[in-house]
């Protein structure tokens, strides 16, 4: 589990494709105290680690992982957004995210509007039901509030610390987006359905 609070941009160092990609992230961390194992969220993808270096780290990725997100169009150079697995007694400061991405948002528009960034994004058909004003989303894995929706659109408002320490600040309209609703809408939506629970 994670919380979409980001604590590192790392960059894609290397991608060898036998069997599975193998990626290897370079990152400002002491890379040797991460255990061979360990699940990191990588622009919202949960991936597990397979070796370490001193600034560096490989993780797997399957084929079916780079079909429903963006990691099949990484390529060495680019950015991706980092958080390691929540441990208990954490600060909670986003909210509880999985690392498994639903769908590919696009990104529709990019408005500065004073210090912070307004952003337009149209949601999968599938998942829209799923997104509600002052509801939760993650996109690219960093926690946000959602503050309208249109349809299959809606805004989110990111200030200008995430704009600054996540990948945002490298957004340009068009750009697909991974993207996991809420835990808690999801469930909601599931009883609405059975039956079980009136909304």
């Amino acid at each position: 589990m994670f919380t979409g609070i980001v604590t590192a941009i790392g960059t894609v160092q290397t991608v060898l494709d036998q069997g599975d990609r193998i990626l290897r992230i370079a990152v400002d961390w002491d890379c040797k105290d991460i255990p061979i194992g360990a699940s990191i969220s990588h622009s919202g993808i949960c991936l597990t680690v397979t070796s370490t270096s001193d600034h560096s780290f490989d993780v797997a990725a399957s084929a079916e992982t780079m079909r429903v997100t963006t990691l099949g169009k990484w390529d060495v150079g680019d950015a991706v957004n980092l958080e390691r697995a929540l441990c208990v007694g954490d600060e909670l400061g986003g909210h509880i995210v999985s690392g498994h991405v639903d769908g590919l948002a696009t990104v529709q528009s990019i408005q500065p509007v004073g210090d912070s960034h307004c952003v337009w994004l149209r949601a999968p058909e599938t998942l829209a039901r799923f997104v509600a004003p002052k509801g939760s989303v993650a996109l690219d894995g960093v926690s946000l509030t959602v503050n309208e929706v249109n349809g299959s659109d809606f805004s989110i408002n990111v200030i200008d610390h995430t704009w600054t320490v996540t990948t945002f600040g490298r957004l340009e309209v068009g750009q697909e987006m991974n993207m996991e609703i809420d835990m808690l809408a999801r469930y909601v939506a599931r009883l609405a359905e059975s039956g079980s629970y009136e909304v």
